[in-house]
């Protein structure tokens, strides 16, 4: 690559570690997919800090990775593997035109974003994505970012940043989905309702569990799937089995990407009981594939079609039976953002 050619620098705690791995954040991965499609003259180079757990650079659909093995470890481990970031970063400077970085979530990857391109005078955004907007981040007195630098995946993470730390961010820019990666296919909708998400207390499947049992009473063939795994998973299957619905509840484990749109496809509900969310992107997608979606947290301020938001899990529970009871309910693909247009947002920032 030249030193003409405009560069992107992506600052991340993970990164897929090959072309097959879809697991790995994949909403981010969409977005480097689009970025450079929109962008083909564009370099693109992926910082990628814990995982994949090997340190290499490799190539990823033409753009670059250079994944450093951090595998969230402190102390010295950490301190020496942020000398090999900034090593890199400037080995990428003294020989690309670098036109911004972009980190992503207010942590160490915006620590040392920031840090470099203060240093190099460069552009710098943080992408806020989730819990970093919660109270008790310590990076955020640790490395103050203007409001100008700060971009909000949803307007529930601009006024929850804001709220918590006195500064609003500037930018929105919501997810967006990439249309292309869905079905042409149509699929019969045989599940009832879907979860998709890792099995951690956050993420509240229990309460999935019990709107199970409850709309069971009423509709005893309920088909219901849970994707996902992680340290809940005992925990959930004990409640299965203690609800008596086995029968009516598979749990899938983790699922390529791919395949999860597909099990959306074939679903009429989406449930998302998860107790926070900056902006639950399978939330879209499942939109998209032409779910019901029903959850507690709101993204953004504006109503959006198919998209119910509720207060209670009892809320939730009759919201729930009301669609499956519902002869005539719709079950249309709602695209309210495209990954497009989020991309051009983004672009338009770094590339002043």
């Amino acid at each position: 690559m030249g030193r003409n050619e405009k560069t992107i620098v992506i600052l991340t705690p993970g990164f897929a570690k090959n072309e097959a791995d879809s697991t790995c954040i994949p909403n981010q991965q969409n977005f480097v997919r689009i970025l450079k499609e929109n962008n083909p003259g564009l370099n693109i180079i992926i910082l990628a800090f814990d995982y994949p757990y090997s340190a290499k650079k490799y190539k990823w659909y033409n753009n670059t990775v250079i994944s450093f093995n951090g595998r969230n470890k402190g102390g010295l481990s950490k301190l020496l593997r942020r000398r090999r970031i900034f090593s890199a970063l400037k080995e990428i400077h003294a020989s690309n035109n670098i036109i911004g970085l972009l980190s992503f979530w207010y942590g160490e990857c915006a620590l040392i974003g920031k840090k470099f391109a203060d240093n190099h005078r460069l552009e710098h955004i943080c992408w806020i994505s989730g819990q970093d907007a919660k109270k008790g981040n310590k990076y955020v007195q640790r490395i103050p970012l203007k409001a100008d630098e700060l971009a909000a995946l949803s307007d529930f993470l601009q006024n929850e940043f804001e709220k918590n730390y006195g500064t609003r961010p500037y930018h929105v820019i919501p997810p967006g989905i990439n249309t292309k990666q869905f079905s042409e296919s149509i699929q019969q909708k045989d599940i009832d309702i879907l979860a998709a998400g890792s099995l951690i207390p956050l993420k509240q499947y229990e309460i999935f569990i019990n709107v199970i049992a409850e709309i069971k009473k009423q509709l005893p063939g309920i088909k219901a799937m849970l994707i996902g795994d992680g340290p809940e998973k005992n925990k959930l299957k004990a409640l299965i089995a203690m609800n008596e619905l086995q029968s009516n509840i598979i749990l899938a484990g983790e699922l390529p990407h791919a395949e999860v749109l597909n099990t959306m496809q074939r679903s009429k509900i989406f449930l998302h009981p998860s107790s926070y969310e900056g902006f639950g992107i399978v939330c879209i997608e499942a939109l998209g594939t032409g779910c019901h979606v029903i959850s507690f947290c709101k993204p953004m301020k504006q109503n959006i079609e198919q998209w119910h938001i509720c207060d209670t899990p009892k809320k939730m529970m009759e919201q729930t039976l009301n669609i499956l009871q519902n002869p005539t309910a719709s079950y249309k693909s709602i695209i309210p953002f495209d990954l497009k247009n989020s991309v051009e947002k983004m672009i338009q920032l770094l590339d002043k």
